[in-house]
């Protein structure tokens, strides 16, 4: 069919216009966009080969991604961490650490609490000799300046930014921190737990009765510190109250820093200058949420646990059962709370249900009621899929590119 030479015309004026008119129409970068980028940018880097979603990967949950106590970062990939890594999803309320009116440490960032936002939080993975180990900001925005997206940093930030390394790095600080609190991947709400708060889906008789349990003081007693309730603002729960709590969680000897007999990861009480002669501080943690907690391959901070089943039977036979859990000390009796200094084992949470039990005494659950709760917490897994009854934290997240 002949093609009128207008059309022609048009089609030629179209397709020579084309380039011009999507970079005209191209969305805008912003500090959201510009942290999507900087949070997978293994180029940052003093490796060259980790980037901030190496440790949190996206497809599991934004935490990490296999069963080691700790990774290990530096410029040649060699340098072990301290801790487990925590997710990164559900840092939804921005609550600056405090202490309550009855002196609980509540709020803060991070497993000992020591930043008090997500800009904070953000800055020691680009530092710390364990982790990207850049030797200051200056080498970090020297590797940003020379990044694709440099000029898209420009256009947002100014196209000075570069030449003043402190505006530049907390550019960076900032933006990851807008990428964390705004991409709806990590704060999807879409478990089955979510499911079924709406009306949506009904849990089965196990995830029932595991919920019930979940709940109930005198058995798991889990929601004391996992609030399973909707927040202030109707919003789903986040399953934590912020706190902090001392569990005597086992020694971890797979942690190259334990190999140390006179190191202790005393957590809170480390975490801030003024806290250093506040001793009943040592020893805890924060309280994480229990969302995608069933994807977990290591547990607590020091990830001496590798299964939920183990973490959950810990809980509940920590006291009724130490030898299960503690090497014996000379006189065979287990050395309970041996990853805190004898002198502050008195700080660990042993009143509590289900830690107010005594060696001998039955746990406050069973092994099928450690099973029913195991049922519930999987209820709690983003991506969940009602055609298939299943759940993964990757299956709603946008394709690379």
């Amino acid at each position: 069919m002949e093609v009128h030479p207008l059309v022609r015309v048009v089609l030629a004026l179209g397709a020579a216009i084309a380039p011009f008119a999507a970079k005209a129409f191209a969305a805008e970068p912003t500090p959201r966009s510009l942290g999507a980028l900087i949070f997978s940018d293994a180029s940052l880097s003093a490796s060259g080969a980790m980037s901030c979603a190496t440790c949190h990967d996206p497809a599991h949950a934004h935490a990490q991604a296999n069963a080691l106590p700790v990774q290990a970062g530096g410029a040649n990939l060699d340098v072990p961490g301290f801790r487990t890594v925590p997710s990164l999803r559900y840092l939804n309320l921005r609550l600056p650490f405090f202490f309550t009116k009855d002196g609980t440490p509540t709020g803060g960032l991070n497993r000992g609490g020591s930043a008090d936002d997500l800009i904070e939080q953000a800055k020691r993975p680009f530092l710390a000799p364990h982790e990207m180990a850049n030797g200051d900001a200056a080498s970090l925005i020297d590797k940003l300046s020379r990044a694709p997206y440099a000029d898209q940093f420009r256009r947002v930030f100014g196209d000075g930014i570069f030449g003043d390394v402190a505006t530049a790095f907390l550019a960076v600080l900032y933006s990851v921190s807008e990428f964390e609190l705004d991409a709806p991947e990590l704060h999807a709400f879409d478990s089955k737990f979510d499911w079924f708060l709406a009306g949506r889906a009904m849990l089965s008789p196990q995830e029932l009765r595991g919920f019930a349990l979940f709940n109930r003081p005198d058995k798991g007693n889990c929601a004391g510190c996992h609030s399973s309730t909707r927040q202030a603002d109707g919003a789903p729960p986040l399953f934590t109250d912020y706190t902090y709590d001392n569990l005597g969680v086992p020694r971890n000897a797979e942690i190259p820093a334990n190999a140390d007999p006179a190191y202790f990861d005393l957590g809170l009480c480390e975490a801030r200058a003024e806290f250093a002669d506040r001793r009943h501080l040592c020893g805890q943690f924060k309280v994480p949420t229990l969302r995608n907690v069933a994807t977990r391959q290591a547990f607590f901070h020091n990830g001496h646990f590798h299964t939920l089943q183990e973490a959950l039977h810990f809980y509940v036979e920590r006291d009724t059962n130490p030898e299960r859990f503690y090497p014996l000390d000379a006189s065979g009796q287990p050395d309970k709370f041996n990853d805190l200094p004898v002198d502050l084992r008195g700080n660990v949470n042993t009143t509590e249900v289900p830690y107010d039990r005594a060696r001998g005494q039955s746990p406050r659950l069973s092994d099928a009621e450690i099973d029913d709760v195991a049922a519930f917490l999987n209820t709690l897994t983003d991506g969940y899929d009602p055609l298939t009854d299943t759940a993964d934290p990757a299956r709603n997240l946008a394709p690379k590119n």
